[in-house]
């Protein structure tokens, strides 16, 4: 398992070791000594994946503190492109966003801390996207931005957004409760 830096404090680009032969392939999504090792979060009590068509974009969300959470997101079938949004006031990347290729052929995770918005969009017919997270969702705690408001240049598909994704406020009207000193010593 390799896990990468990325250019936002604390989201890692992990990837995994893959076996294969005639049969087909074996991956190790979590191994808790290497994430223990890393200083990552071993605690996930939830686990869920959403199914969903070339087009559809999910996002930008996450949990507000204090159930807020880390979030270990892979796409074990198809292809998405996979963003993040640094929402943590005074981090050095506040505002900034990176994306990430995830499918089924690299089998490559991205590591989620808290204070970082998170959203996709479906490349191949369908996709399947799994999510590890370190707290239970919680509805009075949801959050997120809209789509299209942290600057981010999403496929030029036509895209699929659900009516509560699109009233979300957009990111210069949102009033961050997260502090980026606060989330690195979580």
């Amino acid at each position: 398992m390799h896990i990468n830096e990325t250019k936002i404090m604390g989201c890692y680009e992990i990837t995994p070791n893959i076996i294969t032969d005639k049969r087909g392939a074996f991956i190790k999504t979590f191994h808790h000594e290497i994430f223990k090792e890393n200083h990552l979060e071993t605690n996930f009590v939830e686990q869920y994946y959403s199914i969903s068509q070339q087009g559809v974009l999910r996002g930008l969300h996450f949990q507000v503190p204090p159930k807020h959470h880390v979030k270990l997101v892979y796409c074990p079938v198809g292809q998405v492109v996979d963003a993040v949004v640094d929402l943590r006031i005074d981090s050095p990347t506040y505002g900034q966003f990176e994306l990430f290729d995830l499918n089924d052929e690299k089998k490559n995770m991205i590591y989620i801390p808290p204070g970082l918005a998170h959203g996709f969009c479906v490349l191949s017919k369908n996709a399947v996207v799994a999510y590890n997270v370190s707290t239970v969702h919680s509805p009075a705690h949801d959050g997120g931005i809209r789509w299209n408001s942290a600057g981010i240049s999403w496929p030029n598909l036509p895209l699929i957004v659900s009516q509560k994704d699109s009233e979300l406020p957009a990111f210069l009207d949102f009033s961050s409760p997260f502090r980026y000193e606060e989330m690195k010593r979580q």
